[in-house]
């Protein structure tokens, strides 16, 4: 029986994630931004908590995670690479490792960019990817612990994933990166699309993740450097996919 999910929103633009197992009664919660929030959504859904999965430091994904964590009694899992809270991880781990959750493994791979410490995990059982502040719909994460390069290689370890898996990311960035993403590929009929039926979501309170990893390279400009369309709107057509990532990215801080 594949994982249940919980979406709920925090802050201003943030998402946290609930995975529960029905048999094991073992439930996960990425990121710990808000402990009322995460605490409202347990409550909701009539789930203990028993682990935290941390995909980077940044204070909106660990403000509550000290809190959480004594409340609860959870497992901490969260990246190798020190930080101000990588003291309140009981597990570090680093690209390539794997651990079991509800009977499943759990892949962990290290998407560097946003921040130096950024991973991901990947359930392939039940197609699921949670990105943090990797890849959003469509869009990426600004960067800030890293460069472009890194950025790009983390996006083609997310690219390589299967094309059903299921993405789900860490902001509610939607309308404003479509809004740019139409800038470098307004010729993408798929794009225009995507963009009118997310604007119809917000408009009802309706969230637009997740997403799904198809669908993120039809229309994720961050993922379509190889595109020609894309090349030749930006006047690189000799340059590498890197360099084209670079360039879309500057324009998208820039935007």
């Amino acid at each position: 029986m594949k994982l249940q999910t919980h979406q709920f929103p925090y802050g201003s633009d943030n998402y946290g994630l609930l995975l529960h197992c029905r048999d094991t009664g073992q439930t996960a919660c990425v990121d710990a931004g808000d402990i009322e929030a995460t605490q409202a959504a347990l409550a909701e859904t009539g789930w203990g908590l028993t682990h935290i999965f941390i995909t980077h430091h940044h204070a909106d994904h660990t403000d509550g995670l000290a809190a959480l964590k004594s409340a609860y009694h959870a497992t901490v899992l969260g990246p190798k690479i020190h930080s101000a809270v990588s003291n309140l991880y009981d597990t570090q781990l680093g690209d390539g490792d794997h651990f079991e959750f509800a009977g499943r493994r759990i892949d962990v791979l290290a998407t560097p960019g946003h921040t130096l410490d950024m991973i991901n995990f990947y359930s392939a059982d039940d197609q699921i990817v949670c990105t943090g502040d990797t890849l959003f719909v469509v869009g990426c994460g600004r960067i800030f612990g890293g460069d472009a390069s890194m950025m790009w290689s983390s996006l083609e370890k997310l690219m390589a994933l299967p094309d059903d898996t299921v993405v789900y990311c860490s902001h509610e960035y939607t309308l404003a990166n479509a809004k740019f993403a139409v800038t470098v590929d307004p010729d993408n009929a798929a794009l225009v699309e995507r963009q009118a039926a997310f604007e119809a979501l917000r408009e009802n309170g309706l969230p637009t993740v997740p997403t799904r990893i198809d669908l993120e390279k039809a229309t994720n400009p961050f993922l379509r450097a190889s595109d020609p369309s894309i090349r030749a709107h930006l006047a690189m057509t000799d340059a590498t996919d890197a360099e084209v990532f670079a360039e879309i990215r500057r324009r998208k801080d820039n935007f």
